[in-house]
């Protein structure tokens, strides 16, 4: 990353740093919101938790598969650059685009509009007096949203060096909550493991087949991160080996978590008193050690969307920076602070952005289109390591068939398709906010001198 001075922004986190950042980016408001749902279409416990492994793997697979595009191709950026190179400018644009409107600004809104809701079930109070509304149309939890986004914000135009402290320890105190729950749920909490022999047995048709892609596309939203560190490849010491650890690390690591949190879902609740609860962990909590431990861990929710919503900040910019560089976006966001070192006018652009979008939707209604737009340019991506390989241009991690290649593209191609088809809708929406893109790749390109 460069400023027009031709100054460098060095290399300054390593491998600790960026797990970290992949790690903070995937625990956040998926793992907390989705498994009731999913138990609602499933009904069985075992199903969802092979959904939660299957997802891990998926996961996993793509991680395996971006470590070999970080390692060819350090840059800042991650799918913007992978795509502009392996295949084309428009393609690269398309997923900046999308990551501008939704991969990134939609989940800092969401996990902004989330920490409130949150905070707000931990102090009823605030939540009474929000609903008053200190202005028209706009109710206390919005405000509390947007003084959030504008804090992290400003944390972030201090220095990737400075945020990836802060980022580190919101990071280790989220993991640690976590495991506390895991493990003092099922040690010393209420529940019972027969709950996993319950629910209703699945009926393999059609229909069962579309409510599973639809439930693994819901699961692999919360695992939507796992390629964090590729988007500040060119700001990590020693890319080419840390790379690929911090995002086989990072991913290991939120695997384990996701499945054992699961665990101590259905551990604490029968599988029909989980059917579409939203806030399940909540209810989790509430029945291993009671109604006073609800508060202590919705403040716990509030803590993990915090931290996520702070990687949200760090990650997004690099994209708009490295697309405006590029001459495929507005000129603003290729500026780098004199001091800072960072891309200081994309990280306001960003804010603005994700602000937008609190003020005009609900937490519900950012949620539901972003796990289709999230899934449609990774398969790109990862298919794209077989161009890769085809020109010798690659730094294989794994020797042998590409079987973590063919797991992801099959799993990325079905999920997509099933989720299609049992929710064309947001679906469809999805697609369009995509496509809406072309027409700015072609009015920047047009703004070049040698598109003219």
């Amino acid at each position: 990353m460069e400023n027009k001075e031709g100054n460098h922004v060095l290399h300054k986190i390593g491998p600790f740093s960026a797990s970290n950042i992949v790690i903070a980016n995937m625990v956040g408001a998926g793992i907390f919101t989705t498994s009731g749902l999913i138990m609602s279409g499933i009904g069985n416990p075992w199903f969802l938790i092979i959904l939660w492994i299957t997802g891990g793997i998926i996961a996993l697979c793509g991680a395996l598969s971006y470590a070999e595009l970080g390692a060819a191709m350090p840059q800042a950026g991650g799918d913007y650059i992978f795509l502009s190179r392996l295949y084309s400018p428009l393609f690269g644009f398309l997923s900046g685009w999308v990551s501008f409107v939704a991969g990134f600004s939609a989940p800092i809104a969401a996990s902004a509009i989330g920490f409130s809701e949150y905070l707000f079930r931990a102090f009823p109070q605030l939540a009474q007096a929000g609903n008053h509304g200190l202005f028209p149309g706009v109710h206390l939890d919005k405000i509390l949203a947007i003084a959030l986004i504008l804090l992290f914000t400003l944390i972030h135009l201090h220095g990737l060096k400075f945020g990836s402290k802060i980022q580190n320890w919101l990071t280790i105190m989220k993991v640690l909550l976590l495991v506390v729950l895991i493990v003092a749920g099922l040690s010393f909490g209420k529940g019972d493991f027969a709950h996993l022999s319950q629910g209703t047995p699945a009926n393999f048709n059609f229909s069962t087949i579309k409510t599973f892609g639809l439930s693994l596309m819901w699961v692999m939203f919360a695992y939507s991160g796992w390629n964090a560190s590729t988007y500040i490849g060119s700001e990590i010491k020693n890319p080419e080996r840390n790379i690929p650890r911090s995002l086989l690390y990072g991913t290991g690591i939120v695997m384990i978590l996701y499945v054992l949190l699961n665990l101590v879902f259905v551990y604490a609740t029968p599988p029909e008193e989980m059917k579409g609860v939203i806030s399940i962990g909540g209810l989790t909590v509430k029945n291993l050690f009671g109604s006073s431990m609800e508060f202590v861990f919705s403040l716990l929710i509030a803590f993990a969307l915090f931290s996520s919503l702070s990687a949200f900040i760090i990650l997004g910019p690099r994209i708009y920076y490295s697309m405006a560089r590029d001459g495929y976006f507005f000129k603003f966001a290729a500026k780098v602070h004199p001091k800072y070192k960072v891309p200081s006018a994309a990280i306001i652009v960003q804010a603005v952005m994700a602000i937008i979008i609190v003020l005009s939707g609900t937490f519900d209604q950012i949620l539901t289109y972003m796990g289709f737009s999230l899934g449609i340019f990774p398969v790109l991506a990862v298919a794209g390591v077989f161009k890769l390989r085809a020109e010798g241009n690659n730094k294989r991690i794994i020797k042998g068939l590409p079987v973590h290649l063919i797991l992801y593209l099959f799993f990325g191609v079905m999920i997509l398709f099933l989720s299609y088809l049992e929710r064309p809708v947001e679906s469809s929406f999805a697609l369009a906010m995509a496509l809406a893109g072309i027409p700015f790749f072609y009015y920047f390109k047009m703004k070049q001198p040698w598109g003219k």
